[in-house]
């Protein structure tokens, strides 16, 4: 089975497929002029307007992703911003530990919602993943992407960066949503999709 997952990073869909290898689902990038405009005011609102893009696009069965790191003391912040909070992905990790500076909560999760819709559109599932963590004092490790580098995760020492993907998919925010929409899909594949 293919599924278009709505999304321009091909490191990204990388992720995508390892984690759901073994489910007989193979994720691929939408067709190319892929752009939504993702102006929703949740992770769910943009999660669904990046999914009817990529349905409006390949006419397939699509899923989108859309996920941020929300910190305590920032508010949430910077949230539904996390990919545009700075210019390149070092100046918003720089942004994000001055802004952090004085700040003795350091508390942050990873949240990421997924939609799932049919070939004709219908929306299938809408499921949302958490990692909880803190924002580190200073950048750990070169793994993964994004804020990896300075978010701890819970129960361990090791920020998402420092961890191995197998670690890091087992407890991301992104496979725990994904691992939700499997869980759809297995349960609902006696149904015609």
């Amino acid at each position: 089975m293919e599924i278009v997952f709505a999304t321009a990073n091909p490191h990204k869909l990388e992720e995508i497929n390892e984690i759901s290898k073994g489910s007989g689902i193979k994720f691929i990038l939408p067709p190319d002029g892929f752009n939504p405009v993702e102006d929703g005011s949740t992770f769910e609102e943009n999660s669904l307007i990046k999914a009817k893009e990529a349905n409006r696009l390949s006419g397939k069965m699509s899923l989108a992703d859309d996920s941020g790191l929300c910190v305590d003391a920032l508010d949430g912040a910077p949230g539904l911003y996390s990919a545009r909070y700075a210019g390149s992905q070092a100046e918003k990790i720089e942004k994000l530990l001055n802004e952090m500076k004085n700040k003795s909560d350091r508390r942050a999760k990873f949240v990421c919602a997924m939609t799932l819709l049919a070939e004709n559109g219908e929306i299938l599932c809408v499921k949302t993943g958490e990692c909880h963590g803190q924002i580190a004092y200073k950048q750990a490790g070169c793994g993964g992407f994004g804020y990896d580098p300075v978010f701890l995760v819970d129960g361990s020492d090791k920020t998402m960066a420092e961890m191995s993907e197998d670690e890091k998919n087992q407890i991301s925010h992104r496979g725990r949503a994904l691992r939700m929409v499997l869980e759809f899909l297995k349960a609902n594949r006696q149904v015609n999709l």
